[in-house]
């Protein structure tokens, strides 16, 4: 039997949720590092997902707390926008992925496990990537740590501005 070990997983699901919304609370910190923040911009900012789907899962928030899409000015969704952009270089860049899945879900029924502050998912694809342990185990094997793969990708967002 292969075991499969994914500790950070478990922190997630039983450990205690966060008081407030960490994409309003985690920006005001001083600490972009340990807060998985890659890149700050004038209206949103790019951060890690810390319980990934894949190595180099990125999300694009709106500093601005706003639930749904159309609450969003047309800066904030032309900077939202551009940041998205730049995730997608920086990945190709560094991590060199076959594509991506990038997306929103808005509501929990969308599967937003954070619905109430809007964002957007960057996930890196690989070819061969998603085997039969999602399909019948519903998990997902992230080959590298999170903040080795935030060190690899730091670099190329200071690089991107």
């Amino acid at each position: 039997m292969k075991v499969l070990w994914a500790p950070w997983r478990i922190e997630y699901i039983l450990g205690q949720k966060e008081k407030g919304c960490i994409f309003c609370d985690k920006p005001k910190e001083d600490r972009d590092r340990d807060n998985l923040i890659l890149y700050r911009g004038k209206l949103s900012f790019i951060i890690m997902n810390k319980y990934p789907y894949s190595s180099g899962h990125l999300m694009v928030v709106p500093y601005r707390h706003v639930h749904s899409l159309e609450e969003l000015n047309t800066e904030e969704l032309t900077e939202c926008m551009i940041l998205t952009v730049k995730c997608l270089k920086c990945l190709k860049k560094v991590m060199h992925p076959d594509g991506f899945n990038i997306g929103l879900n808005i509501g929990v029924v969308a599967s937003a496990s954070i619905d109430e502050h809007l964002h957007w998912h960057i996930v890196p694809r690989w070819a061969g990537d998603v085997g039969f342990m999602t399909i019948l185990e519903d998990v997902r094997v992230v080959p590298e740590h999170i903040l080795v793969t935030y060190d690899k990708l730091y670099p190329c967002f200071k690089e991107e501005e």
